[in-house]
């Protein structure tokens, strides 16, 4: 696989995401999309997501991110792309 043939992006996910099985719902959807990255809470209430992996399964995982779990209620996905970040070596929860 080539390199250009990865992404690696940050997303920030609003909305009633903390409490709801949001952080670990997202590592086992990652996982099975072969993802790498994290998921954390944040202090203002979001959660934060890094992800690195094929373009398409990133793309699906984004996706998935603006659902989440059935107990979620997301009202907004942010993401920016990342450069010059050694890619992670598996995907945690924070």
């Amino acid at each position: 696989m080539k390199v250009q043939d990865k992404q690696h992006i940050r997303a920030w996910v609003s909305g009633k995401v903390q409490g709801v099985w949001y952080r670990n719902s997202t590592r086992q959807v990652a996982e099975r999309l072969h993802v790498l990255g994290y998921a954390k809470n944040l202090p203002d209430g979001r959660v934060e997501v890094l992800a690195y992996g094929d373009t398409e399964a990133v793309n699906q995982l984004i996706d998935w991110l603006h659902d989440g779990p059935e107990a979620a209620i997301v009202t907004e996905v942010k993401t920016k792309q990342v450069e010059g970040e050694t890619p992670p070596l598996g995907f945690e929860v924070c």
